[in-house]
């Protein structure tokens, strides 16, 4: 629990290269992920700051915070879910009233950091839209960032204000770890995956193979090619940054069954489940599918086979260490 002390300390020694730590934290969600934010409260002990957000007739944004927030510590909490560009333009909104309210030090809490795909100019004249998002971040006046695995780590780089990222890796490796899987590969569904697989298949001490794949133009549809590893009569674990409209994951179960796999667990970070998402992961008869909650799950799309690892006692203890000027590398070793 975060113990509360004068509004605005001095800077420790040792502490991280803010000027001040501030110890008065507040808390705010906005209307993407409010479960969520309660949850983050919760772990550090705190009630959920009070705040009015809404939209007038014409679709403007409004938002007021209803508690004093001068020179507070103030953490935002919201997933960019859908709807997307709304859940932006309502945290852009956010920040901007928090730093009229002369708030000590902003942080945008941003689990599922959307537009990620869009990260470098890989055809001509399309925009790098990751970078746009992280450019009126900081217009807006966000402070730091925290945010939960990047799609890409040069994300980062977009930013000229400090950017923690956790990894859901640890969560979800301990949950796998349980249930003591034998005879298992872990599958990353591209080869720009892989590294991310790797570090998976290292932490349940399990062989890795890598799904040679193409992307349809800009329709969102892959299609499966090759398996590099073994998997014939292996059970196999298949990893994957996000689950949006699960077509990544059918055509890699497919592949991976047409080359002799057993068992199959699905396993995604974030679990955007878009369209036909749910469906699909229901027609693929799979023995598990693995996700958190960076984004919310709404009850009817949860499948009977679908576990839910939380990732609020990992944001939580993340703006804990931020807060108090502590380590957040610390929480991954």
């Amino acid at each position: 629990m975060v113990t509360n002390r004068a509004p605005l300390a001095r800077r420790q020694p040792g502490r991280e290269k803010d000027p001040y730590v501030f110890s008065d934290l507040a808390i705010f969600s906005g209307r993407a992920h409010p479960d969520l934010a309660h949850s983050i409260a919760a772990r550090l002990g705190r009630p959920l700051g009070k705040i009015d957000v809404f939209e007038f007739s014409n679709e403007n944004i409004f938002v007021q915070y209803q508690e004093n927030i001068r020179m507070r510590d103030v953490y935002l909490v919201q997933p960019f879910v859908s709807p997307v560009n709304t859940s932006i333009l309502e945290l852009l909104i956010m920040i901007d009233a928090a730093k009229r309210a002369s708030a000590g030090r902003v942080t945008a809490v941003i689990p599922y950091y959307a537009y990620g795909r869009s990260d470098k100019k890989d055809q001509p004249r399309v925009p790098i839209t990751a970078r746009l998002i992280a450019n009126m971040l900081e217009t807006a006046g966000a402070d730091r960032v925290l945010t939960v695995n990047l799609h890409a780590g040069q994300i980062q780089g977009f930013f000229n204000i400090p950017v923690d990222e956790l990894n859901a890796l640890y969560p979800v490796s301990a949950h796998l770890r349980a249930e003591k899987l034998e005879h298992y590969t872990v599958v990353a569904t591209d080869v720009g995956d892989e590294k991310r697989a790797r570090d998976m298949a290292a932490r349940l001490n399990l062989p890795l193979a890598i799904i040679e794949k193409r992307r349809i133009g800009n329709t969102g549809r892959t299609e499966a090619m090759n398996v590099i590893g073994e998997v014939e009569d292996r059970s196999v674990l298949i990893l994957d940054d996000e689950i949006d409209t699960a077509g990544t994951m059918t055509e890699a179960i497919r592949v991976l069954r047409a080359s002799g796999c057993r068992e199959v667990i699905v396993c995604g970070y974030h679990a955007i489940l878009s369209g036909p998402a749910v469906e699909r992961l229901r027609e693929a008869d799979v023995r598990e599918i693995v996700v958190t909650d960076t984004a919310p799950i709404p009850e009817a799309r949860l499948l009977p086979n679908m576990t839910v690892i939380p990732i609020a006692p990992l944001v939580g203890d993340a703006i804990g260490r931020i807060h108090s000027g502590q380590s957040v590398g610390a929480l991954f070793q």
